[in-house]
């Protein structure tokens, strides 16, 4: 694959970007073209209503606010939530969603028999026989169970999954079973967990899942990343800086869900780092109308703090399998790389951008974009 590329340093960034999507499926690029804002958020906390240290989802949904983040989402246990719980959550989602800021609900379903969990978002049901029950009093195969819950979430319209911290407590198949309306449904994977678990021990440290990303692409996926804190305390958005950031017109929770339906946005280990990225005129999470050989990719950071450790350090673009197909070397906190790609066989790129704070230990890996995928 050749390479060309340019790299300048810019003071402000703007970008309009195309509008992708269908809400009943995965995205679909279109020719339409608008501004969109960015929005920082978590969408991996718990509450007293499941096995949190305490407070309420409407707790976590007004600390949220006060502390500057545009909207929070709250993923109880589906299996520890009473029904009046989950009530509760619902009202107070409603009750503490305004005009700057969304209250999202959502519970973690434990996939049966040890294969995983999936948190859902945009179900106001709690629970289905279809997806939930003993296994000791009715048993079914993995193959039975992951298809059966994907069959179910893929038949709430809107509805939209997320595989939090993959791989820890199951191997969901290796993600397996995708079908087109599957994978409309399932539309983010976590690609870190800030791992505030109860009794977490401190050798656990923090939790990068860039290769179940990786893996999740290659079996025909289209996911965004997301960054999480999974706190089960009560600090939540103060006592981590991860985030997910979505790009829509506003916080009103429809437009937030729709971002994250048509896979519009990114995971970042830095609270405030900005992200711009297009390719052939498509935002992140589009698919282009046909395939290339021929891509440019426009991308623009910026940390605005400014600061020594927030410096961009690399920025790289992945393709298929992993592999760095173009990457530059930079020392500043705002950065704008144009680079033409060529390959006639890429079928996605997504970026990954590093900086000095050397966050994690993947040699100072800080963000990761959701792909623009060619249509290959």
């Amino acid at each position: 694959m050749r390479v060309a590329s340019m790299l300048s340093f810019v003071s402000v960034l703007s970008l309009s970007v195309g509008l992708a999507g269908d809400a009943g499926a995965a995205p679909k690029a279109t020719s339409s073209s608008r501004s969109l804002d960015l929005y920082f958020g978590d969408l991996h906390a718990h509450t007293g209503f499941s096995d949190g240290w305490g407070g309420t989802p409407g707790d976590a949904y007004a600390q949220a606010r006060e502390a500057g983040a545009d909207f929070m989402g709250t993923s109880d246990h589906n299996f520890m939530l009473t029904q009046d719980e989950w009530t509760q959550t619902l009202d107070m989602a409603g009750a503490g969603t305004d005009a700057r800021f969304a209250a999202l609900p959502g519970s973690e379903y434990w996939l049966a028999s040890g294969f995983g969990e999936v948190i859902v978002y945009n179900v106001s049901e709690l629970r289905n026989d279809a997806n939930f029950h003993d296994p000791d009093l009715n048993p079914l195969s993995r193959h039975e169970v992951i298809p059966a819950f994907y069959d179910w979430l893929a038949a709430h319209p809107g509805a939209i999954g997320l595989w939090p911290h993959p791989g820890l407590y199951g191997d969901l198949d290796e993600f397996e079973h995708r079908t087109d309306s599957r994978d409309a449904a399932m539309s983010m994977i976590e690609i870190h967990n800030y791992g505030s678990f109860v009794g977490a021990p401190a050798s656990w440290g923090l939790h990068d899942y860039e290769p179940a990303y990786q893996m999740a692409l290659e079996k025909g996926w289209h996911v965004l990343p997301a960054a999480t804190s999974d706190t089960h305390d009560t600090d939540w958005i103060i006592g981590s800086p991860v985030r997910t950031v979505l790009l829509a017109p506003s916080p009103d929770p429809a437009d937030l869900y729709e971002a994250m339906r048509l896979r519009r946005g990114y995971g970042t280990l830095d609270s405030n780092l900005r992200i711009r990225y297009s390719l052939n005129g498509e935002v992140m999470g589009a698919i282009l109308p046909a395939p290339a050989t021929s891509y440019q990719a426009v991308i623009e950071i910026e940390d605005p703090d400014g600061t020594p450790e927030d410096v961009v350090t690399r920025v790289e673009i992945v393709s298929d399998h992993g592999e760095v197909v173009a990457s530059i070397d930079t020392d500043d906190t705002v950065v704008e790389w144009t680079a033409t790609l060529e390959s006639a066989t890429a079928r996605y790129f997504y970026v990954r951008v590093h900086t000095a704070s050397n966050l994690t230990d993947a040699g100072g890996v800080t963000a990761w974009t959701a792909p623009v995928w060619t249509g290959r």
